[in-house]
């Protein structure tokens, strides 16, 4: 690393886009501009609507991930392709409200005439690398697989669009969509004459950053809990919990995201009255199984498995286990048996796992790096903290300087290595104490 810079943009559910240029151009100046660079790439949240009129101006302000107005035009999509499984077969995406389709109908539903103003629709990195060109022509603008594969109307295993879905979603509408580029092919260059690589999602973005490859799991217990896999394997799953997203190394990168993650073990600490450290220490003094307490962590409802108006649950509690060690572990225990929930269904679509690599402000908790190994049944790694969606960026951008392959060796720095024996007792208390049962 030579030289970072970072500026905030407004949070919410929708934004202005030039909210994300203003940042951008304070970021490079701060960083010390680009005059000195040869390649520049974008990582990117996926899935957020940016709509475009002929001249390329922005019709209204972008629709991002979290906006979950769309949810009932997911559910119409859903159905009037004849199902989810419908859905998996054709494109390995279940419409929910993050997708981008969904958030699509929603405007042709809601807003018709920003849907008919409508010429082209992209993602945030494919706004912002197409403004980095000095372009205005929506015919220029580009985007990758990572992306492209969030939408709703491009299929991973393919590498296609499917317009006729994106027909669908905007009721009969046909707006242009970006080119999808290979993963390190040219997107275009800066007056500077660097060279733009194709950007990427987010979470393929991260995975490129931390060095992830075939056999890799990259489990993020942030806000929510996220769990990818890089392999061959296009899951076509009907239940819509693992999606059928690429990398951005041409592979495939299914992908289960739950609604519960890293905030579960703070919730836990601020009932208990203690910091972060103490915590910790309470969870590792308690036995493994927190002598059958278990904590059902769905504190926000659920989406991995779809169980949105579940709660969560304190089970087994008794006058010997309820004390405070117990709850810490059980805290701890059930968070990561949630992601192993979510893990084993990857798996379970041809995705080999050897290794998996922890990262977010969860992996910051020496019990949640001591525990997972033995809830996972796999070695875990840990990197350090740091900023793996721009570093993959970084990668890429690289990558597409020198147009070689495999992608050029990347260090995220010094991983520390955690292992344990396999508890798989853990996961059959934890399943035992689910309100509903998982799989039926």
């Amino acid at each position: 690393m030579v030289r970072s810079a970072s500026t905030p943009h407004p949070g919410g559910t929708e934004v202005d886009p030039h909210a994300w240029w203003d940042a951008l151009q304070q970021t490079i100046t701060a960083a010390g501009g680009f005059d000195d660079v040869d390649a520049v790439s974008v990582g990117a949240q996926q899935h957020g609507m940016v709509c475009l009129d002929e001249h390329g101006a922005v019709v209204r302000d972008a629709l991002l991930w979290n906006d979950t107005r769309s949810a009932p035009s997911a559910a119409d999509l859903v159905a009037e392709l004849g199902g989810a499984a419908e859905w998996a077969n054709q494109v390995g995406v279940v419409p929910v409200a993050a997708i981008t389709a969904a958030k699509l109908r929603w405007l042709a539903d809601n807003e018709p005439a920003h849907a008919d103003a409508t010429a082209a629709v992209c993602l945030p990195h494919d706004w912002l690398t197409w403004r980095l060109t000095g372009s205005t022509d929506i015919a220029d603008l580009r985007t990758d697989r990572s992306d492209a594969s969030g939408t709703g109307y491009f299929s991973a295993e393919t590498g296609e669009y499917r317009m006729d879905l994106l027909e669908l979603a905007m009721r009969g509408r046909r707006p242009a969509v970006p080119t999808v580029l290979g993963p390190h092919d040219v997107a275009g260059r800066l007056g500077s004459g660097a060279v733009l690589g194709p950007g990427a999602g987010d979470n393929a973005a991260a995975a490129l950053g931390l060095g992830a490859g075939p056999g890799d799991c990259v489990v993020s217990l942030g806000t929510s809990g996220v769990v990818s896999a890089i392999g061959d394997a296009a899951p076509h799953d009907a239940e819509g919990i693992v999606a059928g997203f690429a990398d951005a190394t041409g592979r495939q990168l299914p992908l289960v995201c739950t609604l519960n993650g890293a905030p579960v073990l703070a919730a836990a600490a601020g009932m208990l009255r203690v910091g972060f450290e103490e915590f910790d220490q309470l969870a590792l003094s308690a036995p493994s199984g927190a002598d059958g307490l278990t904590l059902v962590p769905y504190l926000e409802g659920e989406r991995s498995p779809n169980l949105p108006q579940a709660r969560g649950a304190l089970q087994g509690v008794t006058v010997q286990n309820f004390n405070s060690a117990n709850v810490a572990r059980a805290a701890v225990e059930g968070l990561l048996a949630s992601m192993a929930y979510c893990i084993d269904k990857i798996v379970s679509y041809g995705v080999d796992i050897n290794r998996i690599i922890l990262v977010g402000g969860g992996a910051r908790s020496e019990a949640v790096r001591r525990i997972a190994p033995a809830i996972w049944g796999r070695p875990v790694d840990v990197p350090p903290p740091a900023e793996y969606v721009a570093l993959g960026a970084a990668r890429q951008a690289a990558w597409t300087l020198t147009q070689q392959d495999p992608p050029p060796q990347w260090a995220p720095g010094l991983i520390t290595p955690y292992s344990a024996a396999p508890t798989p007792e853990i996961l059959k208390q934890y399943l035992a104490a689910q309100p509903l049962t998982l799989g039926q």
